[in-house]
């Protein structure tokens, strides 16, 4: 792994990571921890990285993104003014602004939004033969998260901007997570033969004043489990007393995103991960 290089100029400053997820198979750098204390000095620090990194053959630049999709990447592009919730990323007032001024655009864009529980419920709960789902029992935090890693790397391997992690980094992203985590909310789907074959992570919004579910991600490695765990956490949520739900950051092209607007979900948060193609 290659150290980020910390780079400032008057309020602003980011990090570049040189060894960047590729797009468009190019020569691909990243800019993250970006925080810019004014819109002109965003601007000029991104056109100094840029400028750097073309110096060094590099042929794009994207961001922000703190190294890989493990870790903070995208930007708010807009938002209806709501608190962000748990575990949200949250961008600076002139972040936005700033990559668009110095010549970035959207590569891939994200939404996230919110549901009435009571909408996202059909009459009959979802079922697939020889599938059950279960709840975390809270025990073995260790051995969850290393559950989690086995089924991340194979259900994500196809998504755009995938890089590949080692079992010791994943862990070490996770367990700060860990004093956070309900069991109730972390739910396993197993095959007829016990293997796992998906998984749903979802969290409380404490922060929110209505009771509020947060449907942070799923994985599967069966057609259909995706869609038996999510009615099994809605019908979850509803139960524990959860009146809405957020289903938060959906690629805009993912199946989710599809699901979540049959279920009247209201967007009510955009983002987006910018690119800046560098040309020689």
């Amino acid at each position: 792994m290659i150290a980020p290089q910390l780079i400032a100029f008057e309020d602003a400053k980011a990090s570049i990571f040189r060894d960047a997820p590729s797009w468009e198979n190019k020569r691909t750098a990243a800019i993250g921890a970006v925080a810019f204390g004014s819109h002109a000095a965003g601007v000029e620090l991104l056109a100094r990285a840029a400028a750097e990194l073309r110096g060094e053959g590099f042929e794009a630049l994207i961001g922000p993104m703190d190294g890989d999709t493990w870790h903070k990447y995208r930007l708010v592009s807009e938002s209806d003014g709501t608190p962000p919730f748990a575990l949200e990323p949250v961008s600076g007032p002139y972040d936005h602004a700033a990559f668009t001024a110095a010549g970035f655009a959207p590569i891939s864009s994200y939404v996230s939004s919110r549901a009435r529980l009571g909408d996202t419920i059909g009459e009959a709960p979802v079922n697939m033969a020889g599938v059950s789902v279960t709840a975390w029992d809270g025990q073995g935090a260790e051995l969850l998260i290393g559950k989690l890693f086995d089924m991340s790397g194979s259900a994500f391997a196809g998504n755009r901007f995938f890089k590949p992690i080692s079992r010791e980094a994943f862990l070490e992203l996770y367990r700060p997570l860990l004093p956070l985590l309900d069991p109730r909310h972390i739910l396993f789907a197993h095959g007829p033969a016990g293997q796992l074959v998906g998984f749903l992570f979802g969290m409380p919004d404490r922060a929110s004043a209505v009771p509020t579910a947060i449907l942070k991600t799923y994985a599967s490695g069966l057609r259909g489990v995706g869609h038996l765990l999510a009615d099994s956490y809605h019908r979850r949520a509803l139960e524990l007393g959860f009146t809405e739900v957020i289903h938060a950051l959906m690629h805009e092209d993912n199946v989710s995103r599809q699901r979540s607007e049959r279920h009247s979900a209201r967007v009510f948060r955009r983002y987006a991960l910018m690119g800046r193609r560098l040309a020689p």
